[in-house]
């Protein structure tokens, strides 16, 4: 079977429904807790990759580094991934990464077209 992993916060509420929901299904997945272990720049350019989108649509806006940091719509996807990298809280959670695809779980149904 593919390995299913998730980039978690055990403190958010959509972020454990999606592991349950994971778990309902059968599936164990990989927990990565990305505020112990940050994702790289590479990598969160990777998960933007999976995702479809650029950086900065998968970016928590009301963080207060977000601000901070002067980011925008607009910042260019190696220096918001930068921030990421620097910053994890910065990145929207959970985030459910399969094989070459990624969902975000919100709602966390919204991992189950990715699934295997």
């Amino acid at each position: 079977m593919t390995e299913v992993v998730v980039y978690h916060n055990p403190r958010c509420s959509k972020s454990r429904a999606t592991v349950a929901l994971l778990r309902a299904r059968g599936i164990e997945p990989r927990i990565v807790e990305y505020l112990k272990t940050p994702p790289s720049t590479d990598e969160v350019l990777e998960l933007a990759r999976r995702l479809g989108r650029p950086v900065v649509e998968i970016l928590r806006r009301k963080e207060p580094e977000y601000a901070d940091l002067g980011l925008s719509p607009d910042t260019p996807d190696p220096v918001a991934a930068e921030a990421v990298a620097r910053h994890p809280r910065l990145l929207e959670r959970p985030i459910v990464v399969v094989a070459d695809r990624a969902a975000i779980g919100r709602p966390p149904e919204a991992v189950l077209e990715i699934l295997p």
